[in-house]
Parts: structure tokens; sequence; C-alpha cells
């Protein structure tokens, strides 16, 4: 399998852990233990992809969302709601990073365009 394949594919896998994780934390009728086994099980499918090294900040922020839910999953605590709550929020900035460069204001946008009348 080419690189640039094997990259692709190891991207979805960490979206697909991210968008399954952040919807399993944001039901109504949150139950813990279903959010473990299904983190767990999601993991499963992460292991399955060859890890490859990703520069950016959105996916270095990314994995390091994943890593930090697969270890409040596996220590258990008394109070999950707060581990729930910061989670939802580093998700919430996580989501603000990925979509950065699409909400960016063009400023003086008059002046750009200049055809001499």
């Amino acid at each position: 399998m080419h690189e640039k394949q094997q990259r692709i594919r190891y991207i979805r896998v960490l979206e697909k852990f991210f968008t399954r994780t952040v919807s399993l934390l944001k039901l109504e009728n949150f139950d813990e233990e279903l959010f473990r086994q299904r983190t767990l099980k999601n993991y499963e499918d992460l292991k399955r992809v060859e890890a490859i090294d990703l520069n950016s900040k959105y996916f270095t922020e990314l994995i390091a969302f994943i890593n930090k839910s697969l270890q409040i999953v596996q220590s258990p605590c008394e109070n999950f709601e707060n581990e729930r709550t910061m989670l939802l929020k580093e998700a919430n900035l996580l989501q603000k990073e990925k979509n950065k460069n699409s909400y960016k204001k063009d400023k003086h946008k008059n002046s750009k365009f200049d055809d001499g009348y």
C-alpha cells in the first residue's frame, strides 16, 4: 500500500474515533459503561491501522485527545461527569482548530480588486 493511502486511512480512522467519542459524550441519556465499551471497541479499530507521523497541529491535538479519552476509560474515577465535561471542552477546541481556516474573514476585500476605473 502506498504511503499516501496509509496516511489517508490513518486520518480517517482517527477522525472516526473522534466523532464517535464526541457523539457518545453528547448523548442526553449518557451511560458511563456504554461509553467505556464503545471507546474500547473504537480503539480496536484504531489499532488495526498503522500509525503514521502527522505534523499538523490539529492532528497532534487529535491524537492527544484520543490518548486522554483512552486514559480516562482505562482508569475508573468516582466522578465521571468532570471528565466528561473536560473531554467535551477539548473536543470543542479541536473542532474550532479544524474549522479555523474556513472561517477566516477577508479584510479589505473591496480594495483588492482595482481595474483602473
